[in-house]
């Protein structure tokens, strides 16, 4: 496997910055960086996962957890594990716990990761001017530690460093020690996640950095165990270290930190040199990262609106290389450990449309089937929870067997459009279960009382009430003699089904489950089809399927019962615009589904409207408290009221989606009307002067802590909100000329920039009839990312006069097509509209017509 150096970075970038600090860095810390490469690829250490979320890294896992590592070397030096093991079992101790030795300043705090910390001996301070005044005081270090509250690894330091009295002492006499949620502070872990990735090769969490007073990074790491060990050098060894080093060889270290700061800057800013695209770049882009999809990863295309222009959005998993392309086998792109990629499935699904348009139907059923078939696998394996819905974080191995189960609300929003654009193409309710599976989990388990959807759940719990050990997947794995116990007389069907075996299931390959840690212990995975098995059982597939789902609604009830993984109940803007771009698709497209259709637990089965009034909701508690009407202002999260941070690029660009989205299927001219106005804040608060001839900044700017202010090009986990806003692929023509593969979700928008008219269709009616909400899930009943659809009701005033300033077209068709009592669509293309249809399956059929050759 290869590192990922960010590649907003120039190799001529990478090489003076990593020459320089080669040459000044004192010596400790590149015998460090070595001696973890060498460790990484020991043979103990197997089970290999890449955890992605801002940026990629390689995770070795151990035992029960995951590891994550800035190095990437081989080595044959010999490892034990059972102290791994041990350790990783006490990560974190049990929530009644109520009397505290400690208290630290992070008590006051509103982060749940930040709390986690609260009662370390370790003397921590938020990110602020309190903690950078006592750096400058003492003219000591800064010891920066960032994570999150679902991270596992960040739980084993905790335990084994930050909970241990002398390793306290060390940070408490030697550095001022600060504590940052990366989920809370993206900008601040931005900064320096990037400085590890450029020194070293990759980066992971927990971030473990020292810093100058000043805020310059001296040097870098991720998780670093308490003791030398093995050939690896311990925490401790590593503070003492640093504290020579800064007291004997300053003036080289800041000069290093320095210097990096101002490469990376420069580096990271990028400018246009041009405000239009060369004729057939974009076309070129699309395909180069089709050809490639084993190594470049695309992303989901939303649809939007706002004025006219078209906006994508997408949570590409980007890697410097991934070994392997499509897995006939197993679905999906690459070899284990395999994550469940909306952006790979996107790309193919766009390539797949363009291709089927331009007379290549062979090639584009290829590439279909392939989607298809990832999805299937995806769904069927165990990173896909089958008791409770929604998705694990990844899977360990490559059948998509065993995952880390941690669960994060930007999976959920994602794959529930992914699932829901493969409804819209085949009418298979297979997909529509799958992705009402989600946005069932979300409702059931993720919404606050308020309507606000929550950030993650942790992948550890413990195994009984009152345990003080916690370990991973506990919550969600389960005994033969459980499941038999449970489901009664189903038990020989549900166990067949879903591979469960009194010696354990976890055996599909050595990537599963090395050490035995789930020895005995089944994650439930479908290994063949229903229709097969209800053949095998002699049974009627209705009533096969219903017994299953009974069998897991008992089993969801029996794990009710247990220690519930933690829940970081933060609300980030910018997840829940995902979340909210897929219930409120959901409300129309699921509509697609036929009267009859019956459904079974964990999906609810609701009306679909009701998706739209749970994306309504999540929008109006971000309306209330995370916008500022009067500054014009959004906040980046909530917990216990607004945090600190501003509002990044990310969560402008992601609720804008959302809204857009919200009024597209369905919602009133409001949402639009503060999509506009947010489009035009983030336009005014994080993009440069020169826009638009220079891409969006990530941050607005006016935090003089933050020393990098980042234009990203590149889709991590989340998406760029760059890449989001199609109107600033100037900025990256020559990105899309030399390196297309590090850009994909751009590719795709460069092309759809290119498409010379969009597809609108414009509906004109009463919006509370019946025969309008028909219409409109008739508008969005087919797959395609060139339409957007316009709704208008002419006996609305505030709508006739919101289209009457921004676009009086529309509000003279709706004139002149308005009849009482009906709903009338018009399908508009190439300065030409389409005579008014009034039904829903001539609007289908005008929509399924191809494109004429002038377009």
């Amino acid at each position: 496997m290869a590192t990922h150096i960010p590649h907003t970075l120039s190799p001529t970038t990478l090489f003076r910055i990593k020459t320089h600090l080669k040459k000044n860095t004192f010596p400790f810390s590149l015998h460090t960086s070595m001696i973890l490469k060498r460790l990484l690829f020991h043979p103990s250490l197997r089970r290999f996962i890449s955890h992605n979320h801002h940026h990629h890294q390689l995770i070795a896992r151990a035992g029960s957890q995951s590891l994550s590592w800035s190095f990437l070397v081989i080595s044959r030096r010999p490892i034990h594990s059972h102290k791994v093991f041990a350790m990783a079992e006490q990560s974190q101790k049990p929530v009644s716990e109520k009397t505290h030795k400690h208290t630290n300043r992070l008590a006051a705090e509103h982060s749940p990761y930040l709390l986690q910390h609260a009662h370390n001996p370790v003397n921590w301070y938020p990110w602020g001017e309190e903690a950078f005044k006592e750096a400058r005081s003492r003219d000591v270090p800064i010891f920066l530690s960032i994570g999150y509250s679902t991270c596992h690894w960040c739980h084993v330091m905790e335990v084994e460093s930050f909970e241990d009295e002398g390793v306290a002492k060390l940070l408490n006499d030697w550095f001022v020690s600060i504590k940052v949620d990366r989920e809370e502070r993206p900008d601040v872990d931005k900064v320096y996640m990037t400085y590890v990735q450029a020194l070293y090769g990759g980066g992971g969490w927990p971030l473990s950095a020292f810093l100058s007073p000043d805020l310059k990074p001296l040097m870098g790491g991720t998780y670093f165990p308490p003791d030398d060990n093995y050939g690896r050098p311990g925490f401790k060894t590593v503070l003492r270290k640093v504290k020579e080093a800064w007291e004997n060889k300053r003036d080289v270290l800041v000069k290093s930190g320095t210097f990096a700061i101002e490469q990376l800057s420069e580096a990271l800013a990028a400018s246009a040199n041009s405000n239009s695209l060369p004729d057939g770049l974009p076309q070129k882009a699309l395909e180069l990262c089709a050809e490639q999809m084993g190594v470049w990863h695309l992303v989901f295309v939303s649809r939007s609106l706002l004025i006219m222009a078209y906006f994508v959005n997408g949570l590409p998993v980007f890697t410097d290389q991934l070994a392997g392309s499509y897995d006939s086998k197993f679905g999906g792109f690459g070899s284990a450990p395999k994550f469940p990629r909306p952006v790979e499935i996107q790309l193919m699904l766009y390539h797949s449309k363009k291709l089927e348009e331009a007379g290549n139907v062979g090639k584009a059923k290829e590439d279909l089937q392939m989607v298809l078939y990832s999805l299937q696998c995806m769904a069927r394996g165990g990173v896909h929870d089958h008791i409770g819905g929604g998705f694990h974080r990844y899977s360990v191995d490559e059948c998509w067997h065993v995952p880390h189960f941690e669960k994060m609300l930007y999976d959920q929003g994602q794959l529930a459009n992914v699932y829901l654009d493969a409804f819209s193409i085949t009418k298979d309710l297979y997909y529509s279960n799958v992705s009402r599976d989600i946005l069932d989990y979300l409702r059931r388990d993720m919404i606050g009382p308020s309507g606000e959807i929550f950030s993650a759940e942790d992948a550890d719990s413990a195994e009984a009430e009152g345990a003080t050990r916690k370990k991973e997947g506990a919550f969600y794995v389960w005994t033969s003699h459980e499941v038999e116990d449970t489901v009664g007389e189903h038990a020989t069907l549900f166990k067949e089904h879903y591979y469960v075996k009194p010696s354990g299931n976890c055996d599909l390959s050595r990537m599963s489950d090395p050490h035995n840690e789930f020895e005995g212990k089944n994650v439930l995975i479908e290994r063949n089809s229903t229709d097969a098995m209800a053949a095998k059982f002699s049974m009627p597939i209705e009533k096969y399927v219903d017994a299953l789902g009974t069998c897991r609604r008992e089993l969801f009830s029996v794990r009710s019962t247990r220690p519930r993984p933690h829940l970081d109940d933060k609300v980030i803007v910018s997840w829940n615009g995902l979340a909210i771009s897929a219930f409120a698709r959901a409300s129309k497209i699921l509509k697609g589904e036929p009267d009859e259709t019956k459904f079974n637990f964990p999906v609810a089965g609701s009306d679909p409207k009701e998706y739209m009034e749970v994306a309504e909701k999540a929008a109006s508690f971000i309306r209330k408290h995370l916008y500022n009407q009067q500054a014009r202002r959004l906040q980046h999260s909530f917990r216990n009221g607004p945090s600190k941070a501003p509002g990044f690029l990310d969560d402008y660009a992601f609720l804008v989606t959302g809204l857009l989205d919200i009024y597209e299927y369905g919602g009133e001219i409001f949402w639009l009307v503060w999509a506009i106005e947010l489009q035009e804040i983030q336009a005014r608060t994080i993009c440069p002067i020169s826009f638009p001839l220079s891409g969006y900044f990530n941050t607005p700017g006016e935090d003089p802590s933050v020393l990098l202010r980042v234009k990203e090009d590149h889709d991590g986990a989340e998406p760029s909100g760059n890449s989001v806003s199609v109107i600033n692929l100037a900025v990256f023509e020559k990105r899309l000329e030399e390196m297309a593969m590090a850009v994909p979700l751009m590719c795709c928008a460069a092309d759809m920039l290119s498409v010379p008219s969009r597809k609108q269709v414009v509906l004109v009616g009463p919006k509370s009839s019946l025969e309008f909400e028909n219409m409109l899930a008739a508008a969005h009943s087919s797959y395609d990312p060139h339409k957007t659809v316009i709704h208008i009701d002419p006996t609305n005033e505030e709508e006739l006069q919101f289209w009457e300033e921004n676009n009086g077209h529309i509000t003279t068709m709706a004139r002149n097509t308005f009849a009482v009592g009906k709903a009338v669509a018009l399908v508009c293309q190439n300065f030409t509209c389409s005579p008014a249809v009034t039904d829903p399956k001539s609007l289908v059929a005008l929509l399924s017509k191809k494109p004429s050759s002038s377009s």
